[in-house]
């Protein structure tokens, strides 16, 4: 036997379960670096294969059935009803200024005050002239008048004697007892002594109501009495006071500085009624009406909300901004508003209450006259055509077409009709 023979016959086949071993540890050795690939493959397959059999994702809205409040949005500013221009009715220097700009004030309170020195003198003068006209209406009365009265009383008694004397001289004369001479003597004492009742008589009635001293020395007095009230009313011009209760919103005024009638000096904003001035697009404008109602915030305290009501509405239309001027009560205004700020204003001018809304952003073929959404119907996507009725801040009310959770496709989804989907991600308008 040959050497090849005898190593040949020394070797012995493995035994059956060693080879399953070897070929279990091959299959494993082989997944543990194939069984990745695989896995990655058929996760691959699942993901291409997925939108290709059951179509795409798309995101749906759900016709909800709510309370449905149209509103036209705005902005403007805070204003009062109106502004009243504080100035001084003379000239005259400003020899102190009490209160400053935007500080509240009460009807009455000083704002200016003026050098005083030239009208205290003209009133003091005016106080003389007066005092020396009722002295002198005084005298007429209690002197003037009662010595002319006793002056006509004796020149009374003393024309009655001369009549009685003339009576009888003239009688003598005539018997012949009487000389001439002494009936001329008679008549001429007659004569003086009713020419001296005359005179009495005229000073009585001119120093008494209603005649020319009388009425000269009471026009007198009158006009020292309006000359006083003048200087009285300048001296009180040099004080300038509020007019009524508001705010002062505006001042250009400084001590030292000379006013005179034309100037405006400080302008007040009256306490009260608080209205808003926005513009509204034209466009909205057979929206609003009188009497409606507002909800508003200032820019500066956003998250504060209050309530206003439509009063105003301007018959004209700003052809520059295509806008029309509206104004609206706040009855109740907070503290915090000051005039010209900014707000924004939420006019309410519809309410729906049940109505059947869906997003606005889901409507299509609006600019045709036919509006139109993408429904969901199972999985299929299918155009429905719509009747819209109110639309304001991104919602639309359903009149016809669509029924309470029905799902629809915003307008930006490209789906076309009759295409598979799948509805994920479902959401209602915000109510």
């Amino acid at each position: 036997m040959s050497s090849g023979d005898a190593t040949s016959n020394n070797v012995k086949p493995a035994p059956p379960q060693q080879k399953k071993r070897r070929a279990v540890l091959g299959m494993l050795w082989t997944w543990r670096f194939k069984g990745p690939l695989l896995l990655l493959a058929l996760l691959a397959a699942w993901y291409f294969a997925t939108p290709l059999v059951l179509g795409p994702v798309v995101a749906a809205d759900a016709v909800a059935r709510a309370e449905f409040v149209q509103s036209v949005v705005a902005s403007g500013h805070v204003e009062g009803p109106f502004r009243v221009n504080v100035g001084s009715s003379i000239t005259g220097i400003v020899v102190d200024i009490p209160v400053a700009e935007g500080q509240s004030v009460k009807a009455g309170d000083v704002l200016i005050r003026l050098d005083d020195r030239e009208t205290r003198a003209a009133v003091v003068q005016a106080e003389g002239a007066v005092a020396q006209a009722e002295a002198r209406l005084r005298q007429i009365r209690e002197l003037t008048l009662p010595s002319a009265e006793e002056t006509l009383r004796e020149a009374q008694a003393t024309l009655t004697n001369a009549l009685l004397t003339h009576e009888r001289a003239a009688k003598l004369a005539g018997d012949g007892y009487g000389t001439r001479s002494a009936l001329d003597d008679a008549t001429r004492v007659r004569d003086i002594a009713q020419a001296q009742v005359r005179n009495a008589t005229l000073q009585v009635f001119t120093n008494g109501s209603g005649g020319s001293d009388f009425v000269m020395a009471e026009t007198q007095l009158k006009q020292t009495r309006a000359s006083l009230a003048t200087a009285q009313a300048r001296l009180g011009n040099t004080v300038i006071t509020a007019p009524r209760d508001g705010v002062l919103i505006w001042r250009d005024v400084e001590r030292g500085n000379v006013v005179q009638p034309s100037n405006v000096l400080m302008r007040l904003s009256p306490l009260g009624d608080t209205q808003l001035v926005v513009q509204i697009d034209e466009k909205n404008l057979g929206f609003i009406a009188i009497g409606q109602t507002a909800l508003a915030s200032a820019d500066a305290f956003a998250k504060e909300v209050f309530a206003a009501e439509l009063t105003y509405i301007n018959p004209g239309v700003d052809l520059q901004r295509a806008s029309v001027e509206v104004k609206l009560r706040v009855p109740n205004p907070p503290s915090y508003l000051r005039q010209d700020m900014t707000v924004s204003v939420d006019i309410e001018v519809a309410r729906r209450v049940g109505a059947l809304i869906a997003p606005a952003a889901s409507l299509r073929g609006m600019s045709s006259g036919k509006p139109w959404v993408m429904k969901i119907d199972g999985a299929h996507a299918r155009r429905q055509p719509v009747t819209i009725g109110l639309v304001s801040a991104g919602k639309a009310e359903i009149l016809q077409g669509l029924n309470e959770g029905d799902l629809v496709t915003p307008a930006t989804s490209t789906i076309k009709e009759g295409a598979r989907l799948r509805a994920q991600a479902m959401r209602g308008p915000a109510p």
